[in-house]
């Protein structure tokens, strides 16, 4: 029987003895317990009820939102969660989150500006709650933080960002060029 040892970016990758390794470091599995997070979690009802609201919001000046599974995904398992980090910042400062997309509800305009930079749809995810900062997910399911000094790249999945942003990892500046 041939045994597969590769993974998804961002998954487990089994142990020799069929164990998975852990999704989560130990101080971000914490956080993301004690925010009501568990394994499996996954409510699709709300995670739809975001992608409708967010698929029926016209800006003034006409701008829509682009909905797509990897955002819905990510807001069946961790929409609603207000992550509060366990301990100090690597880099910076970790960061307090909510979880919720309507954070992001109009500013279809700036969301729609940096998919076009980017070649690709986004989507709102939530937002750091102590300054602000918008976070967004991509059709493939990367991650970014959007605040009043640039756009950010927080990693090619929602674990990774969460990661980076639970432990204070310092995300990478996106740039032109």
């Amino acid at each position: 029987m041939h045994t597969d040892r590769t993974s998804t970016p961002g998954r487990p990758t089994p142990r020799e003895h069929g164990t998975p390794a852990p999704r989560f470091a130990p101080p971000v599995d914490t956080a993301l317990r004690a925010a009501g997070w568990q394994p499996g979690r996954w409510d699709i009802k709300q995670a739809e009820i975001w992608a409708d609201t967010l698929r029926d919001h016209t800006s003034p000046a006409g701008h829509r939102h682009t909905v797509f599974p990897a955002a819905v995904e990510a807001w069946a398992e961790f929409g609603g969660l207000h992550i509060a980090p366990t301990g100090a910042g690597r880099q910076i400062a970790p960061a307090a989150l909510h979880l919720d997309p309507l954070h992001g509800l109009h500013l279809a305009r700036t969301l729609g500006d940096l998919g076009r930079a980017l070649g690709t749809g986004v989507c709102p995810l939530g937002s750091e709650t102590d300054t602000n900062t918008l976070l967004a997910i991509d059709t493939e399911g990367r991650a970014y933080a959007l605040d009043h000094t640039g756009d950010w790249y927080l990693g090619p999945d929602v674990d990774q960002a969460l990661t980076a942003l639970v432990t204070g990892t310092a995300p990478d500046r996106l740039t032109t060029g």
